[in-house]
């Protein structure tokens, strides 16, 4: 079987990248991280790869907002070779800051207004969290519950009440904050920025677009989790199944 290729942005202030290349590896993908202004400036195409994604982190120091200076690069500069890679069927994936750059951009959610803002708390919230699936799809397939740690200060999801049921019925929220036995949180601490309706991922309505404001990369070996020796945990953290998820679609996509 072809073995997909996956991108991994690299901007400044993006800090995430080497444990997303880490997770993607560990899944089965050939890897490579370039720069944004490789892109820019023709040096990478994002046509040489099935996967691409925008990870965690503080891109330009957050200094106007959490993700818009990317955001505006990539609208002015690299919006149409973005819109065919989704157009081609193949998968954009932001996680935190990336989320919140492709919230900005405009291809999350794509149907509707949405946007992410600062946490209810009125502070950075670090720290470990419970999500499940809200639906069934490419990125959430066989996956119960995750385990796994937030770090940001706006990603508060919010929409209106009637995008926010458009969501819904065309099944584009993939994962809810939930408390640690699975049960919908109420709101804070087990949500930790107030999201409505307690999201945390959504998709495109093609469902190939996708953001998420935890971090799966964060735990995908038993020692990336806190009590890693206190417990006895499975060697593979839970987060690796949703990067098994993405790798292994690119990879039929290619059969």
């Amino acid at each position: 079987m072809a073995v997909p290729n996956a991108l991994v942005l690299r901007g400044s202030g993006l800090n995430c990248n080497n444990e997303t290349e880490h997770a993607l590896k560990l899944a089965g993908a050939e890897t490579r991280q370039a720069h944004i202004n490789d892109l820019i400036e023709g040096r990478t195409s994002l046509d040489s790869f099935h996967i691409a994604v925008i990870p965690g982190g503080f891109s330009y120091g957050d200094d106007l907002g959490a993700g818009k200076i990317m955001a505006a690069q990539i609208s002015h500069s690299l919006k149409s070779d973005f819109q065919k890679f989704v157009k081609d069927g193949k998968l954009l994936i932001g996680i935190c800051n990336g989320f919140q750059v492709l919230v900005k951009t405009g291809f999350l959610p794509g149907n509707c207004e949405a946007t992410l803002t600062g946490n209810d708390s009125g502070h950075f919230e670090d720290r470990w969290i419970y999500i499940k699936p809200a639906a069934d799809n490419i990125f959430t397939r066989g996956i119960k519950s995750m385990h796994v740690p937030v770090n940001h200060g706006e990603g508060k999801f919010v929409a209106s009440e009637a995008d926010l049921a458009r969501l819904e019925r065309n099944g584009q929220v993939s994962f809810r904050y939930c408390d640690r036995l699975l049960n919908d949180t109420r709101g804070y601490p087990e949500n930790p920025n107030g999201a409505m309706r307690n999201i945390a991922a959504v998709t495109n309505i093609k469902g190939n677009v996708f953001g998420m404001m935890p971090h799966p990369e964060k735990y995908v070996i038993r020692n990336q989790h806190p009590r890693w020796s206190r417990e006895q945990l499975p060697e593979e953290g839970q987060g690796l199944a949703l990067y098994r998820n993405i790798v292994n679609h690119a990879k039929a996509m290619l059969a």
